[in-house]
């Protein structure tokens, strides 16, 4: 085991977030670190502070499930990427990522019920009318688009506000919130705003459902809530707000980046377009290849423990890189190559351990429901700007396309 708290005291240290080379592909400063030291400290680039990075599958796995490990971002050393004041950071609600047992036992045991397969191929049918409603938008107004705004962002947010059950008549005004979050031509201080919107939103409907109670995903939560009366009004809201972040930022970025990543395999496409059935495998590998919540596990230690040979001590904090878990050589082959046909036994795209994505059901339905509607109503689709031109996001926790212009 090595302990290097001295040596490194003196040795200027990598910045973090690193930069991409590819837009494709995590930074090649990934691999360097997991052939030569996988487990290693950075600084983060916004406050200089030291945190750990984990680069391999099985030390990210290890620090996604060791009961050593906290999730909390109120303490000290957790490896915030973004500044927070202390005083809001202190007193704001903490979302479902952010727990540790047995609260976070207790708030997710009340979401899994409404995430089972078999409930979410149940909303087949709907899904596929929201695609074609919105695919029939684009082939109405002819291209190009920006595919982004016409059926990455409206897809899922549209989905999310059935689930949730938001009233006919308040389903634009809630969108609305809901789609500048996502949007590149938005300031911060407008999402801030259009975030407190969300969250006033969200305490009105949750007090609403309660009162009059509702068969949907938010209301099935709330009756059960009556009867177990483990969770408080504040949580369910705060519930409310993770299931829509969680599973509309991300498939909406994944809508994005996986059409472009497969405009840019041709061969692999024309296979697809011959082959619906070959889908499924195409976005597992789609979110193996892209991870684009790469960087968005943060954990604590709460006492001294090992990873990779690496001592790590209490207090200190963690990222488990996830798109370095999903590239690491000695779990995939050719892990830098995109390969629809590759058998993939268990990436690291929705995290893992008692934090695994509890929506990933959901977000490979709508995946492989858009990809298979969108080739096969448009199979001339093409990029509309040379490549070069495309913006991908940065600096973001959710990796993602400010936009994707097409043609047909």
């Amino acid at each position: 085991m090595t302990d290097t708290t001295s040596a490194e005291s003196t040795t200027p240290l990598p910045s973090f977030p690193m930069e991409r080379k590819c837009p494709y592909s995590p930074p090649p400063a990934y691999a360097e670190m997991r052939a030569e030291n996988p487990v290693t400290k950075v600084g983060l680039a916004l406050s200089g502070r030291e945190v750990w990075v984990v680069t391999r599958q099985e030390d990210v796995r290890r620090v996604l499930t060791a009961a050593e490990m906290s999730s909390s971002v109120k303490l000290p050393g957790y490896p915030l990427q973004f500044p927070v004041p202390d005083e809001v950071l202190q007193t704001m609600e903490l979302p479902l990522v952010a727990m540790d047992p047995p609260d976070h036992t207790v708030r997710r045991r009340a979401i899994i019920p409404e995430l089972t397969v078999k409930r979410m191929q149940a909303l087949r049918p709907r899904i596929q009318e929201i695609v074609d409603e919105h695919i029939d938008a684009m082939l109405a107004q002819g291209g190009p688009v920006d595919l982004v705004e016409a059926l990455a962002i409206p897809v899922p947010s549209l989905l999310f506000c059935e689930l949730m059950g938001v009233p006919l008549d308040d389903i634009s005004t809630f969108r609305a919130f809901a789609e500048k979050t996502v949007k590149s031509d938005v300031t911060p201080e407008e999402v801030g705003a259009a975030t407190a919107e969300m969250d006033a939103y969200l305490d009105k409907l949750v007090a609403a459902k309660t009162a009059d109670g509702s068969d949907d995903l938010l209301g099935r939560i709330i009756e059960r809530n009556k009867e177990e009366r483990t969770l408080e009004h504040g949580d369910i809201v705060a519930l409310a707000r993770m299931l829509l972040f969680g599973g509309f930022d991300t498939v909406t970025n994944m809508i994005a980046l996986g059409t472009a990543t497969l405009l840019n395999h041709p061969e692999q496409l024309a296979e697809i377009k011959a082959d619906p059935t070959l889908t499924d495998g195409a976005v597992e590998e789609l979110l193996r290849y892209l991870s684009i919540a790469d960087s968005a596990t943060g954990r604590v230690a709460l006492e001294d423990i090992e990873i990779g040979g690496q001592l790590i001590r209490a207090g200190e904090g963690i990222i488990a890189l996830n798109g370095s878990a999903n590239r690491d050589e000695t779990v995939f082959q050719n892990p830098d190559g995109f390969d629809i046909h590759r058998e993939i036994k268990l990436h690291s795209a929705f995290g893992h351990g008692n934090h695994q994505c509890p929506g990933a059901s959901l977000v490979r339905v709508e995946l492989e429901i858009v990809f298979n509607t969108l080739f096969a109503r448009i199979p001339g689709l093409r990029l509309a700007v040379p490549e070069d031109e495309l913006q991908f996001k940065s600096h973001t926790l959710i990796y993602g396309m400010h936009s994707l212009p097409v043609t047909w």
